[in-house]
């Protein structure tokens, strides 16, 4: 595979189309097919509640790893080579996971799938943002994100295939990894190809010096903080939705059609959110993103009903990634040199947040019988990150 060709160095549509499939690889099949496959391996392994919840951690633990790794490096060229490094141990962590019946092998392969998530959302954000930047586009990621909502709805449409009386139904837990590895190879190949190498100019195509604007440190103290807030939220419903549904006797088989809702309101979502924003402003549009997300967490704690997780579901996706895309972008027009680097350090805090909540979540879940505790606890916590946002509009300080 190579970079860079002619026909694509000025196509801003097929640069964010390359980042779209990135993030298919990288976040809706190295990291969110195990959501849905999560119940299956529940099922057809040794996996318990509580040992399913720490791979989710250490499937963060790599995340940030990676993230680490992109909030230290500046050089746009090393983070192009890191980004395809990201897409390759994408499709290795994938078939890792089918392999073995092995906690340790699973461990390693979550690890490194964390990392090219961080490749695939940090690292090629940022070079796909600065790209807009300097060739004159308007600075907004939308459809590029578009991939992480288009990447759930594909895990669950094949989960959905892969179940009940369905076409494949006849899969083993293995098996279904083994799809997801075809489905990440084919993603692979646009991912690659498309995206332009980077260049590591002050200068923008127009003409313009490309200056950064850095906010003031307190006033980012808060934003990291609400941001680790939200990420409470959000991991706790990514890693265990589908077993939340899955769980219910009366539910059980539709967890993966809740995953399908959430990926198909996702998809779109960060498209809606920039509109939002450009009337609103991003604090004000994060705010409302926030209140809806936790409804939408809040919903199964109190409604068994198909239609309350539907709801929760479509609720979910339809905020979550928005308030990511909405809080990167924001940040790395603070930075247009260099957007991945600050990107990296705000995602540090929401973070952190993943790395605790999954095991933590997980155990709860095992002792108490039920998920209740865990999202009701992750509501709270995400209140106090609206909060903060309220202070940020108050300070106006951006």
């Amino acid at each position: 595979m190579s970079g860079q060709t002619n026909s694509n160095s000025k196509n801003p549509t097929k640069v964010m189309v390359a980042g779209l499939f990135s993030l298919i690889l990288t976040m809706g099949i190295a990291r969110f097919a195990y959501t849905p496959l999560l119940p299956v391996m529940l099922d057809q392994t040794f996996l318990s509640d509580a040992t399913g919840g720490w791979l989710a951690t250490i499937n963060y633990m790599g995340y940030m790893t990676g993230v680490l790794i992109a909030a230290s490096i500046s050089d746009l060229k090393l983070k192009d080579t890191l980004y395809r490094i990201g897409l390759i141990i994408a499709i290795i962590s994938t078939i890792g996971m089918g392999i073995i019946e092995n906690y340790i092998l699973w461990s390693i392969m979550r690890f490194i799938a964390g990392l090219s998530s961080a490749g695939g959302l940090i690292i090629g954000s940022g070079l796909i943002l600065n790209w807009m930047i300097r060739h004159g586009h308007k600075p907004e990621l939308g459809l590029h994100f578009g991939g992480v909502g288009l990447g759930i709805a594909v895990t669950a449409i094949f989960s959905l295939l892969m179940s009940g009386d369905s076409l494949l139904a006849h899969l083993d837990w293995a098996q279904q990894w083994q799809v997801f590895t075809v489905l990440a190879l084919l993603c692979a190949i646009p991912a690659w190809l498309w995206l332009p190498r980077p260049a590591n100019s002050t200068v923008s195509e127009p003409g313009k010096t490309l200056i950064d604007k850095p906010p003031r440190r307190n006033w980012m103290l808060l934003l990291y903080s609400s941001y680790f807030c939200a990420g409470i939220g959000y991991v706790i419903s990514a890693t265990f939705l589908v077993a939340i549904v899955d769980q219910q006797a009366h539910l059980k088989g539709n967890g993966s059609l809740v995953w399908l809702v959430a990926g198909l309101a996702a998809a779109p979502s960060c498209i809606f959110w920039d509109r939002v924003a450009r009337k609103t402003g991003e604090l004000k549009a994060i705010s409302i993103a926030l209140l809806i997300n936790i409804l939408g967490i809040i919903i199964p704690a109190f409604s068994h009903s198909l239609s309350g997780v539907l709801i929760s579901g479509f609720f979910f996706g339809a905020t979550f990634i928005g308030i990511v895309s909405l809080m990167l972008t924001m940040v790395g027009k603070f930075y247009p040199t260099k957007p991945a680097k600050p990107m990296g350090r705000l995602t540090l805090s929401y973070g952190i947040a993943q790395i605790i909540a999954p095991a933590i979540s997980g155990t709860i879940a095992e002792v108490s019988g039920n998920y209740s505790m865990p999202l009701i606890m992750a509501a709270l916590i995400m209140s106090v990150g609206v909060v903060l946002l309220s202070v940020l509009q108050f300070k106006q300080q951006y």
